[in-house]
């Protein structure tokens, strides 16, 4: 859906055509910190330190490399990939103290069909259910915070999940929360019924612009200064003539 929104060629490119891009550094990094994150609740309460999180990273990469050789060749520097890596992990527990809870799932998948053309899934990354019933959804970012004015658009994604568990369990999340661990920033949501009713909708009407767009094979890229990052630039009408 953020692909379509964004530009609609990189939607087809990417989820129709399903052509290859090289991995990022940014990606494999976030992924690396995010399972370290998941196995850190593994452990007792009292162990989950920033030291024990921080001896996991190299175990955890190199499983990470053996899965996908070819993310060996991002790293350049060693010392300096594992000391970003540590910096992003102590962010995380001058934000969080996991020492003092205990989550009810990791790695959560939602999902459900909202209609017959329409099936909607995700990964929550950790969600946290109180022994009085509230439900907090959570999801670690390693990139920066938006800035001011965009964190509505953060939140869309869940908000999602918030529709996704209150359809399947029906109740709606007392509290949404990302965790920025690029600039050590915590926000928060408290999602309404009307806000995922209009989650809902938002979500329909990109699934018909969707379905049309399909049908009609018609994906205009929409040009924006994203395009110097995207790896498809080469090959996309808008650049190409």
């Amino acid at each position: 859906m953020s692909d379509f929104n964004n530009c609609p060629q990189l939607y087809k490119y990417r989820t129709i055509d399903l052509l290859p891009e090289p991995p990022s550094i940014d990606a494999e990094r976030g992924t690396l910190i995010h399972t370290v994150l998941e196995d850190l609740f593994e452990i007792p309460a009292p162990d989950r330190t920033i030291s024990n999180a921080a001896q996991m990273l190299p175990e955890k990469w190199q499983t990470q490399i053996e899965e996908k050789p070819a993310i060996k060749e991002l790293v350049l520097d060693s010392a300096a990939w594992f000391k970003r890596a540590e910096e992003l992990l102590g962010n995380y527990f001058t934000l969080e103290n996991p020492t003092l809870f205990e989550p009810t799932y990791r790695e959560l998948h939602l999902e459900m069909d909202l209609s017959p053309e329409l099936y909607l899934h995700g990964y929550v990354d950790r969600l946290d259910v109180a022994p009085t019933g509230e439900v907090r959804i959570v999801d670690y970012k390693t990139g920066k915070s938006p800035k001011p004015g965009w964190e509505d658009k953060a939140f869309f994604q869940l908000r999602v999940y918030a529709l996704l568990y209150w359809k399947n369990h029906g109740v709606i999340p007392k509290l949404l929360q990302l965790i920025y661990m690029g600039d050590t920033r915590l926000i928060k949501s408290t999602p309404t019924e009307k806000d995922l009713i209009k989650t809902e909708q938002i979500l329909f009407d990109v699934a018909a612009d969707i379905l049309r767009a399909i049908e009609r094979n018609e994906f205009r890229p929409r040009p924006t200064k994203l395009c110097d990052w995207c790896f498809f630039k080469a090959i996309c009408p808008a650049h190409v003539g």
